[in-house]
Formats: structure tokens, C-alpha cells, sequence
């Protein structure tokens, strides 16, 4: 098949060469030239896409990228990832997905398969996509299928992590069934789009609420001077009905801060109450507060103080650092003074500013997100406030 996808970040890009490397022919779209040039040189900007994959479909021509819009026109299927996020209010911007949706009804042809894997409110997918395709005046098929891509996972990729679809009929519904199990093991059909947009929201919702429960806990456990990591170790020992979550500074990355947001948003205008979702976001949204107030409890003030974060991306050994709950750490503690650095291995330069070496020259040392790579021995005996429940 003839494939574009619009958007090669996180999303789009393993899409894309997963699809190329089972012989669809695949275009590549995004408005990001910096990335179109460096995709183009066989050089992959994504932690898990290695190198040799990303030039064997470019040598192969079955992939090829593109800033124009004009392979939708010869595309039998299209499939919208671009990123979803939240606004300057925290609530849902579809801003891109509306770029996206207007620009392939540009060059929409009839019959086009257009799976939309962006993730969206129930409703979106049927309503705003398909009003904005339809101004294409032609006639296509509309699915929905959400990603899930969870970043530097060795177990579970693409081709066999069990896929969710969903079509405005079923006739769109059979197509991008069939389109995905070209290439992935286990793909599942859905009876609605809304279904299976609910379910996206769902997934993340759980662990948020789940994540945010355990941070709660560690503040439990370590007021009654016990160790949560065994706590949840022996919780863990059930072989049903438990399964393990871990504490940490606030949850980050581009679903778990974001997705529960879209699916709160929906209930609000229905009228429907998500007080869990609510409550989630409210305490790890006071994690910041919480450890600038263990730092000052381990140092007796904050002013003038040198302190370092250890780990800045999202999560440990990715590179990402979308909605990373180090960012609100850091404006806590220099907000009451402190002179913050950090170091990330993965992560040279962020917000302006570049990683620092590791070395004993800190007044206090906070573990958020270390990489497996990270030697701390060179903190020597600085203090170390660990958030992952080592206060």
C-alpha cells in the first residue's frame, strides 16, 4: 500500500518504519525541516529507532520524508501522529491536529483510508475530523487507532504490542484492520470510535491515579520510617488482583500528564464528574512543593544553597523530556533560593541551559529520572534526596 504519515516524532516515525520494513511504500510528512534533513541522512533523532533500521528502508525506497503534503494525493491510506498536548491553561490543544486534518483535505483523492492515532477526546475523531475532511468534498473511509509507544521498552514495540481500531463504519473499520495487521501481530477492533478513543484515556487515567496513590503512600511510609520499596515488593507477592506502581517526583512524558486531561475535560462538559482525575493531577502537581520541603528539611535552608538533579528526562534511559517533573522541582527550589544545576547522561542542553558533571561540589543531590549509566560515586558524601521513596 501507498502510506503518508503526518508526523515523524515519537509516534509517527517508528509507525513509519515498521510499515516500510513489511514493503508498504511510506511517506513520511512533517513540517519540521530540521528533522526532514536529519531523517533524510539515515540519522535517527529517537532513542529506539536504531540507525541501521531508519537507512535500510531509506536505501530500500520503501520510506521516504517529505515537508509537502502532496503524497497524501497518492496515498491509499493516511495516518494523522502529531502531538496532542496541553495549553498554557492546561487544557486540550488540538492546534496541530487541526493543521494536520486541513492540510491532508487539501489533497485528499477518493477512497483514502485516514486513521487518525492522535490522542483525542471521545467524539473528536467523528465530529471534528470528519467535518474538517469533509471539506475535501470527495468521498473516504475514517478510523481511529491511538499509539502506544512507551520509549525504551525492550519488551513490548510496535509489531507486538496489541493494536486498537476503530472505524466511522465498518467498512473503515475492516480497512485499517487490515492495514495494521500487515505489520503487528494483535490487532483489535472496536464497536465505536468513541470506544476506542475512551479506552486511550482510560489506560493512561489508571496509571496516573494509580501513580499519584503511591506517591501518596511514600509520604506514608516514610513519615512512619519504613521502606516503601518493600512495602510495594511484598504487596507484589499476590499473584492476583495487585499490580505493582512505583513513587517518584510527578509523572511526565507525552500521555500519562496529558491523556487523563482530555478524558476530565470531556466529563466536564458532559456534566459528568472525575473527581479521581482531579485529585491525581492536584497531588502530583504538589510533589515540587512536597520535596523543596524535604530539601529544606535536610539542609535547615534553601538560600544560596548548591543543589543538583539528577535526571531531567521524563523517564529513566530515554532521552525525552516532555512534561518532566524535574521542571517543576527546579522552579520550586530556585524559587526559594537555591542555585540549581543538573545532569542528565542523555541530555546535553535543555531550557538553554547544558548538563553539569557529577562531582562532590553539592550541598544536597536529588535523584529524579538517573539512567542506568549514571555513576553517582562521584558525589563522594553529598547528601542524596532520592524521590523514587528514599527520602
Amino acid at each position: 500500500m501507498q502510506v503518508a504519515i503526518i508526523g515523524q516524532g515519537y509516534v509517527g516515525l517508528p509507525l513509519a518504519i515498521a510499515a516500510a520494513k513489511n514493503g508498504h511504500g511510506v511517506t513520511g510528512i512533517d513540517i519540521n525541516m530540521t528533522l526532514i534533513s536529519t531523517l533524510s541522512k539515515g540519522i535517527s533523532p529517537i532513542d529506539d529507532i536504531a540507525e541501521r533500521d531508519l537507512s535500510s528502508v531509506l536505501d530500500s525506497n520503501h520510506y521516504h520524508v517529505s515537508n509537502s503534503f502532496d503524497a497524501v494525493g497518492e496515498a491509499e491510506i493516511v495516518v494523522i501522529c502529531v502531538p496532542t498536548p496541553l495549553d498554557h491553561q492546561r487544557k486540550p490543544d488540538l492546534t496541530y491536529l487541526k493543521s494536520a486534518l486541513q492540510s491532508v483535505a487539501q489533497h485528499l483523492k477518493a477512497g483514502t483510508l485516514v486513521v487518525n492515532e492522535s490522542t483525542v477526546a471521545p467524539g473528536t475523531t467523528r465530529d471534528l475530523g470528519a467535518q474538517i475532511l469533509g471539506t475535501a468534498n470527495v468521498a473516504f473511509d475514517l478510523a481511529y487507532s491511538p499509539e502506544r509507544i512507551d520509549p525504551a521498552n525492550s519488551t513490548w514495540g510496535i509489531t507486538n504490542t496489541p493494536k486498537l481500531v476503530a472505524g466511522l463504519t465498518p467498512t473503515a473499520t475492516e480497512r485499517a484492520r487490515t492495514f495494521y495487521q500487515s505489520f503487528i501481530t494483535d490487532v483489535r477492533t472496536g464497536s465505536s470510535l468513541e470506544v476506542i478513543e475512551t479506552a486511550k484515556l482510560l489506560e493512561n487515567s489508571f496509571r496516573l491515579i494509580n501513580i499519584s496513590f503511591v506517591n501518596e503512600l511514600a509520604q506514608f511510609c516514610s513519615a512512619l520510617d519504613i521502606d516503601v520499596q518493600e512495602v510495594i515488593a511484598a504487596a507484589a507477592s499476590k499473584p492476583y488482583g495487585f499490580m505493582p506502581f512505583y513513587p517518584s517526583a510527578g509523572v511526565g512524558g507525552h500521555c500519562i500528564p496529558v491523556d487523563p486531561i482530555y478524558l476530565a475535560h470531556k466529563a466536564e462538559e458532559m456534566g459528568v464528574p472525575s473527581r479521581f482525575i482531579n485529585l491525581a493531577q492536584e497531588i502530583n502537581l504538589q510533589l515540587p512543593v512536597f520535596f523543596t520541603g524535604i530539601a529544606t528539611g535536610m539542609l535547615g535552608t534553601l538560600p544560596g544553597k548548591k543543589i543538583l538533579i539528577i535526571g531531567v528526562a521524563y523517564k529513566p534511559d530515554v532521552s525525552d523530556t516532555r512534561e518532566t517533573p524535574a521542571q517543576g522541582i527546579i522552579t520550586a527550589l530556585r524559587s526559594a533560593g537555591s542555585l540549581v544545576s543538573w545532569h542528565d547522561d542523555l541530555v546535553n542542553t535543555w531550557n538553554g541551559e547544558s548538563s553539569v558533571t557529577i562531582t562532590k561540589d553539592f550541598d544536597l543531590a536529588i535523584l529524579v529520572n538517573p539512567h542506568r549509566t549514571c555513576d553517582l560515586t562521584a558525589l563522594g558524601s553529598t547528601p542524596l534526596l532520592d524521590t523514587r521513596g528514599g527520602y
